[in-house]
């Protein structure tokens, strides 16, 4: 007991809607962790199935809070006591070296980004799996999820007014103060389960991001050639032996990248004009 009290407390934050069919594997991955000095904070935004009665099962420490991701993280890192914080999706499943693994490699930099592996069978989950290992090492593309409690709170937290592109502006705010070098990568990973992605619910996602990122674009012009550009991002290019290994994949994922930046372009027209009205 008290070599876990000298450890750094860890905060995981774990943003929920309707999440009862991913909640407890996520939770129950925490629960596996090898490190022990963490506590667990749930933000729900209004579920109706059993994601709530699931997550109180796991940790009294539930709150509930609207009307999109970056409110919840936000209120669940106020609530949080820990030295560290981690923002964990609920579709997420913790390897159980992940938070032993960022504690030990937080002390050089400000924040830390976690590589995620595609869990997931089908068509879809394999495009995404392979999609994914292209963009390993890539500071623009991964996003970064471990952050020192006290830096998440002199950059405010995320940015209320981002919906989806939020992962990508705290990063990027940390870097612009604290120089590159300050994102750095935990050892460990994080397995993304995408079982139940459909082609449908992909280009709806993509035309909502899209819709939402209007404000993000403005924020930060520059990065609309390396984060916006679905089509050529340079780490196609330097991956593209992955592209003559395995054919059919490869052409899949071009066929469904031209479907999602269709569907992007669609709804970034969207939200100039809404955003003008």
């Amino acid at each position: 007991m008290g070599v876990e009290l000298a450890m750094p407390r860890v905060s995981v934050i774990i943003t929920t809607k309707n999440e009862e069919k991913n909640i407890e594997r996520a939770l129950v991955s925490l629960k596996l962790q090898t490190y022990k000095a963490i506590e667990i904070i749930v933000v729900d935004n209004n579920s109706t199935d059993k994601t709530v009665e699931i997550a109180k099962r796991f940790t009294k420490r539930v709150y509930n809070k609207g009307p999109e991701r970056s409110a919840q993280r936000n209120l669940g890192v106020e609530k949080a006591r820990g030295r560290y914080v981690l923002i964990v999706d609920a579709d997420m499943e913790l390897t159980s070296g992940v938070v032993e693994s960022c504690v030990e490699n937080i002390r050089d930099h400000k924040a830390l980004i976690v590589p995620e592996k595609t869990q997931g069978s089908g068509l879809l989950a394999s495009i995404r799996k392979f999609e994914r290992e292209m963009y390993m090492g890539n500071l623009d593309i991964e996003v970064a999820r471990f952050f020192e409690k006290e830096v998440f709170d002199e950059l405010g937290g995320y940015d209320l007014y981002l919906t989806g592109t939020e992962d990508y502006d705290l990063p990027k705010r940390i870097m612009d103060r604290y120089g590159r070098n300050s994102i750095g990568w935990a050892k460990e990973w994080i397995l993304h389960h995408e079982e139940n992605l459909t082609l449908a619910k992909l280009i709806t996602k993509r035309f909502y991001y899209a819709k939402e990122s209007v404000r993000y674009v403005k924020k930060h012009p520059g990065l609309i050639w390396t984060q916006g550009n679905m089509i050529l991002r340079p780490a196609y290019f330097r991956n593209w032996k992955k592209f003559l290994q395995k054919p059919f994949i490869a052409s899949m994922f071009i066929f469904v990248r031209i479907l999602e930046m269709s569907a992007a372009l669609l709804g970034f027209i969207c939200g100039i004009l809404t955003l003008k009205k």
